[in-house]
C-alpha cells in the first residue's frame, strides 16, 4: 500500500524539478541571446574596462636656465625598481649560444641583484620575496643601474621612469631658483612661482591584467604621451651672477654684516643680469642655509635706504624747475626746519655750494632746502614715481613693496627725512630700478628676469618686457647723470672710479629701525657706467655692518663689478671728460669735509 502512493510523490518532484531547469536554461538563453546579440559591444566594453589598469606617465619638469642657455636647473632621468612578489620565482633564460634555455635559481639571482642595487642579500630577500602585487624594491637609480638590475631578468621586477632635479651649478642663483620638497613639490623661487610652466601635462598608459591581477604579458594597451614643461630661460648670467656673488660675500664677512646684497641690471632694458646674496642656498641641501636666504635679499628685504634716497628728491627739483644745477646755496653743518633739528653725519663749515655739489657731498641740510622748493604732495608724487612703496613684480614670489605712507600722514620730522631717505623703506632692487631710470633716459622699466619659455620642440614665447614708464624728461635724466658722476669724481664715491670710463653713484647710508628704534646702518652705492652711453647699473647694499660707520666702504665692491661687467661684454672705454659740475659757487674746489 506505501509502494503505491510514493510513485506519484517522485513523478511529482521530477516533473518539478524539470520544470525549475527549463526555466533557469530559457532565462540563460535569454540572458545570453541580450548579452551576445543585443547589447554585444556593451557588454564587451565593461569587461575589457574591469581589465584595464591605468598608469600615469609623469611629464618630464622644465629646465631653468641662463640667458646664454646654459642650464641652472634640471631633471635628470632616474628610475625606480618595483617588484610584483606573486611572479618572483626560480625562471629560465633564453641562452642564444647553446640555443636552448638555462634555469636560473632565485637565490643566484637576488645575489647578482644585490651586488647592483648595493642591498644586503637578506634585505633583498625581504623586498622581493613574498605575495604582494606591488613593493618598491629602491628609488632613484641611474640608467646604468636600472640596466644591469633589468638584464638579470628576474620575474615581476619592473623600473618605472621617475625625475630627480638637480642644480649642476650648486649655490650659484640659488635663491632665484628655488628648490623642491622630498615628494616633489615646489617650495621656493622660480620652481614655486612658475611651476605651472615647469611642471608639464601627465600622459597615460592604459594595459590589461588578468583575473589574478597580474599584466598580461601580450596583450595590447594605449597611451596618452606626456606633454614636458616648458624651459625656463632668464636674464640671468651665469658668470656675473658667480663672480657677484663672490664679491658681495666677501663684503659681507669683511664688516661682519648681517647680510649684503647686489643688483646687475642692463640700464637700457631693466633686464636683470645678476641678483646675488652674501649667503646663497644649495637648491640640492636647502635645510643647510638659514631660511631667511632661500629668497633673494634684493627682492625680499626692505629697509630704510639712506642718501640713495636723495635721486628722486634731486630729480623732482630740476624737472619742476625749481632749482638748477650751479645754483648757489648756503649750507652748514646744522639747520632748523620748522623746529625740527636736521644734522650732516660730519661736522663742516658752512659752505656756499651748488645744487650739484649738495649731491656729490651728499648734506642732508642742503638736501633739505632742495627738496622745500616743492611742496609735500608732490615730493610724495615723484617718491611713488620711482617706485617707492610698490612692490617689483618679476616673477618671484614674496617680493617686498616696501613702506610708504601717504603725505597726509608725515609727521613733523618724517616731512624732512624723506628728502633724504629715511622714514620710508625700499629694497636694492628698488634702487636699482629707481637708477635705471635715470640712466635710461628719465624711462623707468620694469626689472625683468624671465627672458622666454622654450617648448619641447624649440619653440620660443618671448616675455615681453613691460612698457617703459617716463618719471622725468630726458634732459633732467641727463642732469642727473652730470650729478651723478660729481659723486664720483669728487664726492663721496671716489674709489668707484674706472680708468677710462666716465662713471656716477650715489652713496647711501641709512639708519636700521630695531625694536624700539634706531640700533643699525645700511651702507649702500648705487652706480652706472659708462655715462656717455649707459650700459649697466650695479647697486649693493650691507645691512647692519659691524664697527665704526666712517670705515664703512662699499664703493670698491660696486666698481669692481662693474669693471668685470664691463670687461665681459665688451663695452669699450673712451677717456671721454668728466661733465660734472663744481660742487662749491667758488674756488677752491677741494676743501675739508
Amino acid at each position: 500500500m506505501a509502494a503505491q502512493t510514493s510513485t506519484p510523490v517522485s513523478q511529482r518532484r521530477l516533473r518539478v524539478g524539470i520544470a525549475m531547469a527549463l526555466t533557469l536554461l530559457v532565462i540563460l538563453a535569454g540572458r545570453l541571446v541580450f548579452i551576445q546579440g543585443v547589447d554585444a559591444a556593451g557588454n564587451a566594453e565593461k569587461a575589457m574596462n574591469q581589465r584595464l589598469r591605468p598608469v600615469e606617465l609623469a611629464p618630464e619638469r622644465g629646465s631653468i636656465l641662463d640667458t646664454e642657455g646654459r642650464v641652472l636647473a634640471e631633471s635628470v632621468q632616474r628610475y625606480d625598481l618595483v617588484v610584483d612578489q606573486r611572479l618572483v620565482k626560480d625562471y629560465t633564460v633564453w641562452n642564444n649560444e647553446k640555443g636552448g634555455f638555462d634555469d636560473v635559481e632565485l637565490d643566484d639571482a637576488l645575489a647578482e641583484l644585490s651586488e647592483v642595487l648595493n642591498i644586503e642579500v637578506s634585505e633583498l630577500r625581504a623586498l622581493m620575496v613574498g605575495d604582494r602585487p606591488y613593493r618598491v624594491v629602491t628609488r632613484n637609480v641611474t640608467p646604468a643601474v636600472k640596466n644591469d638590475a633589468m638584464a638579470i631578468k628576474i620575474p615581476g621586477l619592473i623600473s618605472q621612469q621617475v625625475s630627480e632635479r638637480t642644480y649642476p651649478n650648486g649655490a650659484i642663483a640659488g635663491s632665484i631658483l628655488g628648490f623642491l620638497g622630498s615628494e616633489g613639490e615646489p617650495l621656493e623661487g622660480l620652481e614655486l612661482s612658475q611651476n605651472e610652466h615647469l611642471t608639464g601635462t601627465a600622459g597615460e598608459r592604459l594595459f590589461e591584467i588578468s583575473a589574478d591581477g597580474v599584466r598580461i604579458p601580450n596583450a595590447s594597451f594605449s597611451e596618452t604621451p606626456a606633454v614636458n614643461g616648458q624651459d625656463l630661460q632668464l636674464t640671468i648670467d651665469q658668470d656675473v651672477q658667480w663672480f657677484a656673488q663672490e664679491a658681495i660675500a666677501a663684503k659681507a664677512d669683511e664688516y661682519n654684516a648681517e647680510w649684503a646684497a647686489m643688483t646687475v641690471l642692463e640700464a637700457k632694458t631693466g633686464d636683470i643680469v645678476a641678483m646675488a646674496d652674501s649667503t646663497t642656498v644649495d637648491p640640492a641641501q636647502p635645510n643647510e642655509t638659514d631660511s631667511k636666504f632661500w629668497r633673494p635679499l634684493s627682492v625680499t628685504q626692505a629697509f630704510e635706504p639712506g642718501s640713495t634716497g636723495k635721486i628722486p628728491t634731486f630729480a623732482m627739483a630740476l624737472e619742476e624747475g625749481s632749482v638748477t644745477p650751479e645754483q648757489g646755496w648756503t649750507v652748514p653743518n646744522s639747520e632748523e626746519f620748522s623746529g625740527q633739528i636736521i644734522n650732516d653725519s660730519m661736522k663742516h663749515s658752512t659752505y656756499d655750494m651748488t645744487t650739484a655739489g649738495i649731491f656729490a657731498r651728499s648734506y642732508n641740510t642742503g638736501t633739505v632746502q632742495v627738496a622745500l622748493t616743492q611742496d609735500k604732495e608732490t615730493r610724495h608724487e615723484y617718491l611713488e614715481r620711482f617706485g617707492i612703496g610698490s612692490a617689483i613684480g618679476i616673477g618671484l614670489p614674496y617680493a617686498a613693496s616696501g613702506t610708504l605712507a601717504d603725505w597726509e600722514d608725515w609727521d613733523g620730522r618724517q616731512q624732512f627725512t624723506t628728502t633724504f631717505g629715511q622714514g620710508y623703506s625700499q629694497t636694492v632692487l628698488h634702487t636699482a630700478q629707481m637708477t635705471q631710470a635715470i640712466a635710461n633716459g628719465g624711462v623707468m622699466n620694469s626689472p625683468r628676469l624671465i627672458k622666454a619659455l622654450l617648448d619641447e620642440d624649440g619653440t620660443e614665447h618671448e616675455v615681453e618686457p613691460e612698457e617703459g614708464t617716463r618719471v622725468i624728461s630726458e634732459e633732467t635724466a641727463a642732469e642727473m647723470l652730470k650729478l651723478m658722476e660729481g659723486v664720483v669724481d669728487h664726492g663721496t664715491a671716489q674709489p668707484a672710479q674706472i680708468a677710462g670710463y666716465r662713471v656716477g653713484g650715489k652713496t647711501g647710508t641709512g639708519q636700521a629701525a630695531g625694536v624700539g628704534g634706531y640700533d643699525g646702518h645700511t651702507t649702500s652705492f648705487t652706480m652706472v657706467a659708462p655715462l656717455d652711453d649707459p650700459e649697466y647699473i650695479v647697486t649693493v647694499s650691507v645691512y647692519r655692518p659691524q664697527g665704526n660707520w666712517r670705515d664703512w666702504k662699499v664703493t670698491d665692491t660696486a666698481s669692481q663689478v662693474m669693471s668685470y661687467v664691463l670687461n665681459k661684454y665688451n663695452v669699450p672705454p673712451n677717456d671721454a671728460e668728466s661733465e660734472s659740475y663744481d660742487a662749491f659757487t667758488e674756488d677752491p674746489q677741494k676743501r675739508a669735509w
